[in-house]
């Protein structure tokens, strides 16, 4: 009765409760909502987590030894102990070449036959090193790996004649924020950012385009009804069904693929509703500009979906891109985003690096909002 009361004092109230209660049930009868709050991240989550990886591990390498001998096996079995490497072992160059060629390997180990001879004499005894370079990230992954075999034989080598291996730099390597140096700890953060973006330009991007294709727009426009509770009525739900999608997602990210939250929870949630208000204001103000869900849809995921995906530095290095790419970044929300939850996830809460991103999360969610307001009017033109 209470609640009832304060509803007839505030018709305002009371209209902004019947729209969300409309778009909640339109949620409840339209299982696509559902799907791409809940399933989509599910999916991309699973696809990107198990299938897709950086790391370059068991990989297949052809080995040829012209002669072989104690000190060729000791160099050898560097490759049998590694985890990257998946040594297959060729009577003769010809053939290792052959397999290279085909693709069975992708990298080639040669050594000669005066191999033993010019080591023990104290000479330098090359060492032949083919890499597969049609993936350049890969082929230089690999070549570091046989650099580290390579040195860590040359290590055990000189201990064994007992003299010190002669170096000018002593390397005390130390990785931060991921030292297991796994992909997935680096790749769910940014994923999650991507399914941000897409529940949030999809979601609204359809709203209002559904609306005028069903002719309940011009319905709703002839009532008392505001404007602002208009928009209200549409983001509250849709902003609710978001935060519930971002939060799966980021269970599924800690408990099942292992991946560290270090920051504080609050810090994540709090910035990601405002990623998540920017991405709401971004589709409802395609959906209000296409009034056609085709058209709509498309272009969410044109305007958002894929310079989230290929720019935000979700899995391309924005430093190593072109100068005008780089400037062009500056303006896509997930850029921001992606540096928060990758900071959030694997180092902490860094104040110098949340607060400039969120600041400028917070910029782009009041222009986003505001251009709808201005662009949305209560008439059919």
């Amino acid at each position: 009765m209470r609640e009832n009361r304060d509803a007839i004092r505030n018709p305002s109230l009371m209209r902004l409760r019947g729209l969300m209660r409309k778009e909640i049930w339109q949620i409840v009868r339209d299982p696509s909502s559902i799907a791409i709050a809940f399933v989509m991240p599910l999916l991309l989550l699973l696809i990107h987590g198990y299938g897709v990886s950086l790391d370059a591990k068991h990989v297949p390498v052809a080995l040829v030894v012209d002669r072989p001998s104690s000190l060729t096996a000791s160099f050898t079995s560097g490759f049998d102990q590694s985890e990257y490497f998946s040594p297959r072992r060729f009577d003769s160059i010809a053939q290792a070449e052959d397999a290279l060629v085909r693709r069975e390997v992708d990298a080639l180990v040669w050594l000669r036959g005066n191999f033993e001879e010019l080591v023990r004499t104290g000479k330098t005894a090359p060492v032949g090193v083919f890499v597969n370079g049609v993936d350049a990230n890969n082929a230089r992954l690999i070549s570091g790996y046989i650099e580290g075999v390579w040195s860590r034989w040359l290590e055990r080598y000189a201990e064994q004649r007992g003299v010190g291996l002669t170096r000018p730099i002593n390397l005390q390597e130390r990785i931060w924020f991921n030292p297991g140096m796994r992909s997935r700890d680096y790749l769910v953060p940014g994923i999650i950012a991507v399914i941000m973006t897409l529940i949030g330009a999809l979601l609204t991007s359809l709203l209002v385009a559904r609306e005028w294709e069903r002719g309940t727009m011009e319905a709703l426009l002839v009532t008392p009804v505001r404007i602002r509770e208009i928009l209200m009525g549409k983001l509250i739900p849709y902003f609710a069904l978001g935060m519930g999608g971002m939060i799966f997602s980021v269970a599924m990210g800690v408990w099942l693929f292992q991946v560290p939250l270090r920051g504080s929870l609050l810090v994540l949630l709090g910035t990601s509703a405002l990623f998540l208000l920017t991405a709401l204001g971004m589709g409802l103000l395609i959906s209000t500009v296409a009034r056609n869900q085709f058209v709509a849809g498309q272009t969410a995921i044109i305007a958002t979906f894929l310079p989230a995906f290929i720019l935000s530095g979700f899995i391309f290095d924005i430093a190593s891109m072109p100068a005008p790419i780089r400037t062009l970044t500056y303006v896509l929300p997930a850029r921001y985003y992606v540096s928060i939850l990758q900071t959030v996830f694997l180092a902490g809460d860094v104040p110098s690096v949340i607060l400039w991103n969120t600041a400028a999360l917070a910029l782009m969610a009041l222009f986003f909002l505001l251009a709808v307001r201005l662009r949305t009017h209560k008439r059919l033109d």
